[in-house]
């Protein structure tokens, strides 16, 4: 059962033209430009980043935890997610909250995590227990049962509309973008790691998205714009318009009886150490993360969404479509006139 949980994977009723595609060499910033991206379908792109200073750097497994400690410095206060429902981070914000925490004390956290782990793995390696390692019991021998948990998410190192943001700039100098992305304007570069195990939940962003894993294993389903009703998305009023109603761990199919088919419509992938998985603005995706995992990603403004005045009219206006794909077409041909939907758009949230 678990190795089946730790496999990719491709659902039955998921089309063909929207399963992600696979790369073993990077392509030219030109062929991704004309080829990859205007497709608006998933892309993963294996070992892309070998050969990245941060990716030597930042391994835990080799001294991360200290070159970080030392890079950014012991002052350096970052914003955390804590949540209150176990591993599972969900956008709702009543499961979690924002807090302030020094990175040096995130830091020595995951140190002390990786101890246990270490011991836990010797402790294995005594008693003659052995097994073939996956994806998750490379760094998962054991799981934390702590009711709270930390999570450094979308901790800024770089954020074109708010230079006071980027707590964590001085990272930057250990980042070297995909040459495939040469000359993309990006909205943010952001820092992501976890200390233990942990499960995202079910959301879509409004940008393009490169997520590039720099330690660890990473699991990510992605579902196309067009399975929104399976997912059934939270109120487009609310606080988390872009994530979905449906629990990751406990599913109510008598309340969301269409739930039951998201599977069907999915696609899982694995991202490992080096890997890059290109998500497009407004598919949904579920990410679980092993411990002491780290990811930094890449964000620009699509086509779509640079024609858009307002930063919420692309949710209101995949919530009014509900995201079929006969009218993302039709209504692609009026984009460009966005402006004129922004007032009207606003007046159905009231």
């Amino acid at each position: 059962m678990q190795a089946e949980k730790d496999a990719e994977f491709v659902g039955a009723a998921l089309d063909a033209g929207l399963r992600a595609a696979r790369f073993s060499l990077p392509p030219s910033s030109e062929e991704f430009a004309a080829s990859i991206e205007p497709k608006n379908v998933p892309a993963v792109f294996r070992g892309v980043l070998k050969g990245s200073a941060a990716l030597s750097r930042w391994d835990p497994l080799y001294g991360g935890l200290d070159y970080l400690l030392e890079k950014v410095g012991p002052d350096v206060a970052v914003e955390a997610m804590m949540s209150n429902t176990g591993h599972v981070f969900y956008g709702d914000l009543r499961s979690h909250e924002r807090v302030s925490i020094l990175f040096s004390t995130f830091m020595q956290s995951c140190k002390s995590h990786l101890g246990h782990l270490n011991a836990a793995s010797d402790s294995s390696k005594d008693k003659g227990i052995g097994k073939e390692s996956t994806c998750s019991d490379k760094m998962c021998p054991a799981r934390s049962e702590n009711s709270e948990q930390l999570y450094l998410a979308q901790v800024s190192i770089l954020n074109t509309e708010n230079k006071d943001r980027s707590s964590l700039e001085v990272l930057k100098e250990d980042i070297q973008e995909p040459i495939f992305l040469k000359g993309k304007s990006f909205s943010s570069i952001n820092f992501w790691m976890s200390r233990a195990h942990m499960r995202s939940s079910t959301h879509y962003d409004p940008h393009h998205n490169l997520l590039c894993v720099m330690a660890g294993c990473k699991k990510v389903t992605l579902w196309s714009p067009s399975a929104s009703p399976f997912l059934y998305p939270m109120p487009v009023y609310g606080e988390a318009s872009n994530h979905s109603c449906v629990s990751i761990e406990e599913p109510d199919y008598s309340s969301y009886t269409r739930a039951k088919y998201m599977k069907e419509y999915s696609e899982r992938v694995i991202l490992n150490c080096g890997d890059a998985l290109f998500i497009p603005e407004g598919w949904y995706h579920q990410v679980d993360s092993d411990d002491l995992t780290i990811a930094i990603n890449f964000w620009w403004k699509s086509r779509i969404m640079t024609e858009m005045l307002e930063h919420m009219d692309g949710y209101y206006l995949r919530r009014i479509m509900r995201s079929e794909d006969w009218w993302i077409q039709r209504c692609m041909l009026f984009i460009s006139n966005i402006h004129l939907f922004s007032p009207w758009l606003l007046t159905l949230t009231k």
